[in-house]
């Protein structure tokens, strides 16, 4: 007999033929009872039933609540005059550990987080977007490397993911998939949230389960509120129908990541509040972090970032504005505090709190990317765009809210960071040292307390599988798993004064590089484009220079040496080489990873999809055709669009003329325009871009092959649309390309299909 059959006992008897086995059910858990029996009847039969996987008894619920792009110094915890009192709430009755490191960039942090492993090991050297073809930067996460959800719902829990994921391959979005990458795909069982790495808090690009979705359209939404009241669904949902069964939730904010939104009233309560500036920031973030404890007494201040000017050197202009964009980043922190707060009062009334192991991170320091002047339109910084400071101060009063897409400037970043140099994407303590608050009253005996281990984000998992009583598989959906890169820090939880045990810790980011070991650090800052090998290493001896003040480089060569050393027998073991300094350039790279096109269709009713999956026709000569049938009273519409309000372009229909919208990062937009009126029935609506050089060209309009219009859009987007808002036929959903048009502006007559295609571009013509 075959595993699987049924085996029935025939000619031995009355007793034996009645008898069925089982033979397929010998493969069970091994929490299952004997194996069932099938007779004749039920009488003569005996049922079987899986008994469903249960957790270790006493598991804790877990969640990791991760923060976006918050510094070490933006916590009330930590020292900021920020208003964070839910998250203080948590460090007051849990742990603070003040030497905890991150990749210092969101993707790399958020895989190391779930994995236990480097984020090289990851295949997440870079973020998404800028994947290149190497192991340690190709983008695709290997399965030798489970994420804990895959090993938390085999072992008995509910799996959720809410909110920021950017963790799939960037020509993997849409909803063609494949979804191997998605959360679904990892180990969770229901996702919520946005897949690419920012989105619009206003009017964000969403996902749900292995689909995208439309945004919700209802007054005064706002994506923190809307990723709380999910985050709380899913954990009610399970704990109604199944309340003995722990959960692992993943609550992943878009705070405080531009775009900086927030609702008007949590910005201005901090009006004024910034005014006198980052330098006394900085200061006074430091006394409070001493009197705290949560850095050492006799921390040294160090001097502020070679490229950022003193406060007091600024213009009132340049301090008004400043000062109110920090203060539209504080207000969308603070918000998203009161929002955790409610998850929190929710968990508490019932009865969840005590046994839940809340862990609390954010992905990387304070960010840079705001530039010196900060912005009203951070795709700027993606494009190597300068900023506008003129057109910054006229949306002054508009910061935080819809009309803009705004960052705060670096200086901030800096204040942030205190006491550290440095940002984001930096390897630098400023850009890899993050708050990280533990909160566990069933297994935390020290309330309030503050840790000094050295520790780093691929300890996090480890030491939720140490809590939990479970070790790491050996396999996971067939794969065998490679050990965790990193450890445990279960150990330090109520053992204050023990000794580090993550000894080693290489980092590298963008070209820029550190090693961690046993107390001493060595640091590179890398200028972009230069050699490699002319790098400044510098070194110091963090057990006794907290904030990396004192460099010793040049007193102790031979502890500089032997780091350096260590550093490359790091990278070559984790897939760090080879060493790339492009920062947004690599984006250029990505069409060699998807699937070559030349022509796509898109349909009307279909849910956009995101920019990075669209035929790629940034600075190509294309043309977008719409077939359609007007009735004779006219129509409008959009027929198609790519981005929104801060770049992008559209076709549309207005007062029954085609028009062609370009919208140039938010600074200009180029409006072509019929000359004459549609014509009833059907026609083929038609726009041709013929690139004339390098970030420029002219657009020609047809209907039915009769030029109806044309003109130049002299300049055009160098890089990328930006991440918020993608491709859509017969409306534009999100914010309008165009302010002449009110999204989501559907097409009123009936649209067929519209085709996107590249045309030959003119002989010894240079794009790039």
């Amino acid at each position: 007999m075959k595993k699987g059959h049924i085996a029935i006992a025939t000619g031995l008897g009355l007793a034996l033929g009645a008898l069925v086995i089982f033979i397929g059910s010998m493969v069970v858990s091994a929490q299952q009872q004997e194996r069932g029996v099938v007779g004749r009847t039920y009488k003569e039969s005996k049922p079987q039933w899986e008994t469903p996987v249960q957790a270790p008894a006493g598991a804790p619920n877990v969640i990791y609540l991760v923060l976006d792009d918050v510094g070490f110094a933006q916590l009330g915890s930590y020292g900021s005059e920020i208003k964070t009192p839910n998250l203080d709430k948590l460090a007051a009755g849990g742990l603070r550990y003040a030497n905890f490191h991150t990749t210092a960039l969101c993707s790399p942090s958020r895989a190391a987080l779930l994995t236990g492993d480097n984020h090289h090991s990851n295949h997440l050297g870079i973020i998404t977007e800028y994947a290149t073809g190497y192991p340690g930067y190709d983008g695709r996460m290997p399965r030798n490397q489970g994420t804990l959800a895959e090993i938390l719902k085999p072992a008995g829990y509910s799996t959720f993911y809410v909110g920021k994921w950017h963790q799939t391959p960037a020509d993997e979005t849409s909803n063609a998939g494949p979804f191997d990458r998605w959360p679904l795909g990892m180990g969770f069982e229901r996702f919520y949230g946005f897949i690419g790495g920012e989105t619009n808090q206003w009017f964000p690009h969403l996902s749900e389960d292995n689909r995208n979705i439309e945004a919700p359209l209802r007054p005064g939404y706002h994506l923190t509120e809307d990723l709380t009241d999910h985050a709380i669904q899913f954990v009610a949902q399970q704990k109604q129908v199944t309340p003995d069964k722990p959960f692992f939730l993943n609550l992943a904010y878009g705070a405080a990541h531009a775009p900086l939104h927030a609702p008007k009233k949590y910005i201005d309560m901090y009006r004024g509040k910034f005014d006198k500036g980052w330098d006394i920031v900085r200061q006074e973030t430091l006394e409070r972090q001493k009197q705290m404890g949560i850095v050492p007494a006799n921390t040294v201040l160090p001097p502020r970032n070679d490229d950022i000017k003193a406060w007091d050197a600024l213009t009132d202009d340049e301090r008004r504005l400043y000062a109110r964009l920090q203060e539209v980043f504080a207000g969308f922190l603070t918000h998203a505090d009161e929002n955790i707060g409610r998850l929190i009062s929710f968990l508490a009334s019932h009865g969840l709190m005590e046994n839940t192991l809340f862990i609390v991170v954010s992905d990387n320091g304070a960010s840079q990317e705001g530039r010196l002047t900060g912005s009203f339109n951070e795709s700027l910084y993606f494009n190597e765009v300068p900023e506008n400071m003129a057109l910054n101060l006229k949306l002054i009063d508009e910061m935080g809210g819809p009309m803009t897409y705004p960052h705060y400037p670096m200086g901030w970043a800096m204040a942030g960071n205190t006491p550290f140099k440095r940002y984001k994407q930096n390897t630098h303590a400023g850009g890899n040292t993050d708050p990280f608050i533990v909160h566990w009253p069933k297994g935390i005996k020290e309330k309030g307390a503050i840790r000094t281990q050295y520790h780093h984000l691929i300890d996090v998992t480890p030491t939720v599988l140490e809590a939990i009583g479970l070790k790491q598989p050996r396999t996971i959906n067939g794969v065998e798993q490679r050990p965790f890169d990193g450890g445990g820090m279960l150990y330090s939880f109520n053992e204050a004064k023990a000794p580090s045990r993550h000894e080693t810790q290489y980092f590298e980011m963008i070209g820029h590089r550190a090693l961690y070991h046993k107390g001493w650090k060595a640091v590179a800052y890398h200028e972009r484009g230069t050699d490699f090998d002319q790098d400044k290493w510098e070194l110091y001896h963090v057990d006794e220079d907290f904030s990396e003040s004192n460099d010793l480089a040049a007193k102790e060569p031979a502890k500089l040496r032997d780091l350096i050393e260590r550093w490359w027998t790091e990278a070559g073991k984790y897939n760090v080489l080879p060493l790339d300094d492009r920062g947004t350039a690599r984006a250029l790279e990505q069409p060699r990873n998807i699937r070559p096109r030349t022509t796509v269709t898109l349909l009307p009713g279909m849910p956009t999809a995101p920019g990075g999956t669209a035929l790629n026709v940034r600075n190509r000569s294309h043309s977008i055709t719409a077939e359609v049938d007007i009735p004779s009273s006219g129509t409008q519409g959009v027929l198609l669009s790519l981005g929104g309000r801060f770049a992008g372009y559209s076709l549309y229909v207005q007062q029954n003329r085609l028009h062609y919208a370009y919208n140039f990062l938010g600074l200009e937009r180029f409006i072509i325009s019929a000359s004459e009126p549609l014509p009833s029935g059907a026609s083929k609506l038609r726009m041709e871009f013929t690139s004339t050089g390098r970030g420029q060209g002219s657009v020609k309009l047809f209907v039915n092959d009769k030029i109806v219009g044309e003109g130049l859009v002299p300049r055009t987007v160098p890089m990328t649309y930006g991440l918020s808002e993608g491709v859509t036929a017969g409306r534009d959903p999100g914010t309008p390309v165009t302010e002449s048009y009110q999204s989501p502006f559907a097409f009123t007559g009936n649209l067929k299909k519209v085709v996107m295609e590249l045309t030959p571009d003119p002989a010894g013509n240079k794009r790039n």
